[in-house]
């Protein structure tokens, strides 16, 4: 998908594993409703409509990662970051390649004293209700450490044994 004008190359959803997110605010608002607005005609045209549980369509099925992180920025909610050192620099979702095919994982995810761990619960709960608005199914696992997160795959599909 792109987002931007011509020559500004094409619109990249936040996934929480790249730099703060840098410049105008209102300019990445409009390139994230572009983009949303771009998946939308996508289902249409794909027969998978835009009606409440509608299903993910088969772009979004190929590249699940970017597809749920713009529906999670689409939410508002706000994406984690990394700085030029590796550390995290901001809490928010972080959304990455699950396990099996078609599925990611979120967390929530933060520098040490952020808060992150504490805001999880709430947040994860808060992306799996964006998720499920438009086609994804995310069940909540606790992982290593006791530590929360999704895993996320398209609506309708059965899900194998997860982590406990």
């Amino acid at each position: 998908m792109s987002g931007g004008p011509a020559g500004k190359g094409a619109f990249e959803a936040a996934t929480g594993d790249g730099p703060p997110l840098a410049g105008d605010a209102e300019q990445r608002s409009r390139e994230v409703r572009s983009a949303l607005e771009g998946l939308r005609q996508i289902r249409r045209l794909t027969g998978q409509g835009d009606a409440p549980g509608a299903v993910p369509a088969p772009w979004e099925l190929r590249q699940p990662v970017r597809a749920v992180a713009l529906a999670l920025e689409a939410a508002g909610l706000a994406p984690s970051a990394v700085g030029a050192d590796g550390e995290r620099t901001a809490a928010g979702y972080r959304v990455r390649a699950g396990e099996r095919p078609a599925t990611v994982v979120v967390e929530w995810l933060g520098p040490p004293g952020s808060g992150a761990a504490r805001e999880e619960p709430g947040a994860l709960t808060a992306c799996a209700d964006a998720l499920a608005r438009l086609g994804w199914e995310a069940l909540l696992y606790k992982g290593p450490r006791g530590r929360r997160f999704l895993e996320v795959e398209p609506a309708g599909t059965t899900a194998g044994p997860g982590p406990s």
